[in-house]
């Protein structure tokens, strides 16, 4: 039983339900339409495995600072093996690589390109500093892309890369916060461990100004619709102000931990406002 549960949570069930979400979310954006296609269906399940086997070989090679970054996860706990890990690693590629092939040509290559990445991030990418970063943020944001691909309006998907790429990298620049010690004892170099909170603050602060001012621009060129601009207003905006208060107010761990919680709660009502919009 112990194992079964270290399974579900090596897989991240709940990373899976978002990228899912998010693909179906940039296949609706396309279509104009709550109607979703098998194709549409099958991308979601595609870019989800893609992302879970990310995760996957991303905690094998991390197993050592995750001895000391986060010890209670499956692998520096020894739960279960990294044979294990590894084989659910390769099942998840590829099937998912499988699946997209028989979507369509567009969405396999992406697919393909990003397992590619991802194991690539895992073993060398990681190690370059902010580029690793943007790297990560490009990849959660090509699931609105793998949506829109599917069904075969590409560009729908652009603008929610954008906003998803944007946040996506704040939210690796506060992990990589939270991450320090263990980074620093493994000698692995991330933006904060060379440059400081102090800079990797003022990073954070421009990409989410420049994500707020981005957010109104779909509504200014009546892309989306007035909802949209409802929850903008009212929640994400104001939210992405209320994280930015908090990150200025110390530099615990626990705060910044707090932080990149609240990012991903609000990657989430940004989902609701396109959806909505």
């Amino acid at each position: 039983m112990d194992k079964i549960k270290a399974v579900f949570k090596i897989i991240r069930p709940l990373n899976i339900l978002i990228t899912f979400i998010s693909v179906i979310v940039g296949g609706i954006i396309a279509l104009k339409s709550n109607f979703i296609p098998q194709s549409l269906l099958f991308a979601a399940l595609a870019e989800a495995l893609t992302f879970s086997s990310g995760n996957i070989i991303n905690d094998i090679f991390d197993l050592e600072i995750d001895k000391i970054n986060r010890p209670e996860r499956v692998l520096p706990s020894r739960i279960i093996t990294i044979n294990l890990a590894g084989i659910i690693y390769l099942l998840f590629a590829l099937l998912a690589v499988y699946i997209s092939y028989n979507i369509n040509p567009t969405v396999f290559k992406i697919i393909l390109i990003t397992n590619i990445i991802l194991f690539l991030y895992s073993f060398i990418i990681k190690k370059m500093i902010l580029i690793d970063n943007v790297i990560v943020s490009v990849i959660v944001g090509s699931a609105f892309i793998v949506g829109s691909a599917s069904v075969g309006n590409i560009s729908a998907g652009y603008i929610p890369f954008v906003f998803a790429l944007l946040i996506n990298f704040t939210r690796e620049i506060v992990k990589d916060i939270e991450d320090i010690k263990g980074d620093s004892a493994s000698g692995i170099k991330s933006f904060p461990s060379v440059f400081g909170f102090g800079n990797s603050k003022i990073i954070i602060l421009l990409s989410t100004i420049v994500l707020i001012i981005i957010t109104f621009y779909p509504y200014i060129f009546d892309i989306y619709g007035f909802v949209y601009l409802l929850i903008i207003l009212i929640v994400v905006d104001p939210f992405l102000v209320f994280i930015l208060i908090k990150l200025f107010k110390n530099d615990t761990i626990e705060n910044f931990k707090k932080v990149s919680i609240y990012l991903k709660v609000t990657m989430l009502f940004g989902l609701i406002a396109i959806y909505l919009g």
